[in-house]
């Protein structure tokens, strides 16, 4: 049983060192930067500390940016969207949510 788990583990850890998932821990490794995009229509700048298989992700100095879309009522002159962002200092991303990963963003 044990035997088992270690050879799971084992193949898990190599496919995390060359497959899809070599993004994410060469970011952890080396302490980069990563540009996510989320489903919300979001994006987040941030450290990635740790991370499984789903792409759950705990995340350190993240900035967050989103755009608003203007108020339209009658008689306003058209405007712009807005972009807007804050700061989070510490974040778990739950993975679902997460579209693409980008490392190094420069």
């Amino acid at each position: 049983m044990q035997e088992e788990e270690g050879v799971v583990k084992k193949t898990e850890e190599e496919e995390f060192n060359t497959g899809p998932l070599s993004v994410l821990m060469m970011s952890v490794k080396n302490n980069t930067q990563v540009l996510i995009n989320c489903r919300n229509n979001k994006k987040l700048l941030g450290r990635i500390k740790a991370f499984d298989r789903h792409c759950n992700m705990i995340l350190e100095n993240v900035k967050e940016m989103w755009t608003v879309p203007p108020r339209t009522g009658k008689g306003k002159k058209k405007s712009l969207p807005v972009n807007k962002d804050r700061f989070i200092r510490k974040m778990f991303l739950r993975g679902d949510s997460v579209i693409i990963v980008l490392r190094n963003p420069k």
